[in-house]
């Protein structure tokens, strides 16, 4: 009956089918894959209150030669909670233009914090509102504070896309927080990732405001990984359909329906009407009156003649 699966149109469907579905299942593997990552990701950023910080040393790789930035630490270890004790390098600071807070634009602040091997972290400061000639003039900055600081915050990882680096207001001034690029600018290695402010000893100044975290949409690469798995078993369940169709033969055409002709259904029911009268049973008593009104008007019809 199912000997037709192995012709060479059918087996041809056959492959294709199954390439397709293996192909949809390792794309809603990837799918999987980027939740749980996404998902180790808010972990991290949820539980940031209440871990304990680790030293930023025992997880980023040093930086080698000044002016260079270490390896980003990854994925894996973004927005883990650290601590780290240097000395503010202001003559570095960064401003990085045009950044938003709560839907207005600022500036966030970035400043060298220079570890006593001599190797550096940018640290987030956080953010300043424009000034109210807009935000292209120079932001009023805290002025970081002097000798020996303890900075606690969480790890970001170096942003893409590296933006053009100028120098305004006595600062390095650029779009986005790109270490490698903007290490090129420092007198000393500098780590691989920089870090968002949450805690400082001495306090950090007020005017700043804490940058806010993200969460990752981790829920909808988990909506992706079981679309696609579904696309793979819909594509198998629309072979076996089509070859069941095949084994069962070809369906019978449907009928078209006739128009109707009013004249000839006019014709059939009077004919039908004709048919009915001529079957009625006979009433002999009616019959016989009506045969003797005609006899005796035919009587009356020859005496009138004999007259």
């Amino acid at each position: 009956m199912y000997r037709f699966l192995l012709t060479p149109r059918w087996l041809g469907a056959a492959v294709l089918t199954i390439v397709a579905s293996v192909i949809m299942v390792m794309l809603g593997n990837w799918q999987l894959r980027r939740y749980e990552e996404r998902s180790a990701i808010n972990n991290r950023i949820d539980a940031a209150d209440s871990t304990q910080a680790v030293p930023l040393t025992s997880i980023l790789t040093a930086p080698a030669g000044a002016g260079t930035a270490g390896a980003s630490p990854g994925k894996s270890l973004a927005w883990t909670k650290v601590t780290v004790t240097g000395q503010y390098d202001p003559t570095h600071e960064i401003q990085a233009r045009g950044r938003t807070v709560d839907s207005n634009v600022g500036f966030e602040i970035v400043t060298p914090l220079v570890l006593a091997d001599g190797t550096a972290v940018l640290i987030d400061r956080g953010w300043v509102p424009a000034p109210p000639e807009g935000a292209s003039a120079a932001p009023t900055v805290p002025a970081a504070p002097t000798g020996e600081v303890t900075v606690v915050g969480q790890v970001h990882l170096s942003e893409s896309r590296p933006a053009p680096i100028e120098h305004r207001d006595g600062r390095l001034d650029t779009r986005r927080i790109a270490v490698p690029h903007l290490a090129g600018e420092m007198p000393y290695p500098v780590y691989g990732a920089y870090v968002l402010l949450t805690e400082q000893t001495p306090a950090a100044d007020p005017a700043f405001t804490a940058i806010p975290i993200d969460h990752e949409d981790a829920w909808q690469n988990g909506g992706y990984a079981v679309q696609w798995w579904l696309f793979a078993l819909m594509a198998l369940i629309a072979y076996g359909v089509q070859a069941r169709k095949e084994a069962q033969g070809p369906e019978a055409p449907a009928k078209k329906p006739t128009l109707r002709d009013r004249v000839a259904e006019a014709d059939k029911k009077r004919e039908s009407a004709r048919l009915a009268a001529l079957h009625e049973p006979v009433d002999r008593v009616e019959e016989a009156d009506r045969r003797a009104a005609a006899e005796a008007e035919r009587r009356l019809a020859a005496q009138s003649g004999q007259d």
